[in-house]
């Protein structure tokens, strides 16, 4: 069984949109027809900063009236920052990630999600890799003391192609960490996105969905009365208005005995604009298209 998702990063207001708080959103997710959520664990949302017990349970409650799955805590890590200074980068993280596995267990999250690294120099890419591995693995074992999955989503330079997605799980070879494919990044650079799903979804948790349309830039030549060619525009969409081919993407989860929770996300620019209508109107036309994709009704 697939379970539709709402993230709440849509309504962060981080990309000048519409901001909602955790309460609000829990209550329009459910409204929406969403039958669970992914909650953003940093400002303006969960942040291990501001929210003390009291907030902790007030959110619970407004997800058990709304009839809302807390399902997924999002991380953001970058385990490559600051490598080159005296600063311990990593360790910060690992105690971040900790401090979101226990507020993922008071508020009975299963999930938590981070990300790899940036990097900027290809000489240290093994460099980035091993550092990458070796906190990933770390943040498994800290999240399962609290019981609670990681989940690494393809989304930074480390492992972001999907060959290197699976080899980098595979080397940091802990039971407690699990793939969150997200098929963006494969489908920018034409991967065959069926294969690869059928591929992940053994060991998936979750899945991650934005649609975008390419949008061609060109940069004038005066000298040359002529235009040179310009790496693509992309504007985020509702889901199946976009390149990303959704259709052979959930086949290949199907085929390979994907169960877990489809997330849509709202995380850069929206065509339309950022008003809290166009985002309403984006998120439920996307349900349905998850609806449709995961055969519900069938």
């Amino acid at each position: 069984m697939m379970i539709p998702t709402l993230f709440s990063v849509s309504y962060a207001g981080l990309w000048g949109q519409n901001r909602l708080d955790l309460k609000s959103f829990i209550g329009k997710a459910a409204e929406l027809g969403y039958t669970a959520v992914e909650l953003m664990g940093k400002r303006p949302h969960l942040s291990i900063v501001d929210t003390d017990d009291r907030q902790i349970d007030e959110i619970r409650q407004a997800a058990v009236v709304a009839g809302i799955e807390i399902a997924t805590i999002a991380g953001y890590t970058n385990f490559t920052m600051g490598r080159d200074t005296e600063i311990p980068s990593v360790e910060i993280q690992v105690a971040y990630v900790r401090s979101l596995a226990q507020l993922a267990q008071k508020l009975g999250a299963k999930i938590i999600r981070v990300f790899t690294g940036y990097h900027k120099d290809s000489d240290a890419y093994a460099r980035d890799w091993g550092i990458c591995v070796d906190a990933i693995r770390e943040c498994a074992q800290v999240a399962a003391k609290h019981g609670v999955m990681l989940g690494v989503q393809n989304h930074h330079d480390v492992g972001v192609s999907v060959d290197a997605y699976v080899e980098f799980l595979d080397e940091v070879d802990h039971p407690n960490c699990r793939a969150m494919f997200d098929p963006w990044a494969p489908a920018l650079h034409g991967d065959d996105l069926r294969k690869a799903a059928r591929r992940l979804a053994p060991r998936m948790v979750q899945t991650t969905l934005a649609d975008y349309l390419r949008i061609p830039r060109y940069e004038y030549l005066p000298g040359l009365v002529n235009y040179k060619r310009l790496d693509d525009m992309v504007r985020a969409v509702p889901l199946g208005q976009g390149f990303v081919d959704l259709d052979d993407f959930f086949a290949g989860l199907r085929e390979g005995g994907f169960n877990g929770h489809v997330a849509y996300e709202m995380c850069s620019p929206l065509r339309g604009g950022g008003s809290a209508e166009n985002l309403h109107q984006a998120a439920a036309a996307s349900l349905e298209k998850i609806r449709q994709l995961i055969g519900e009704g069938e």
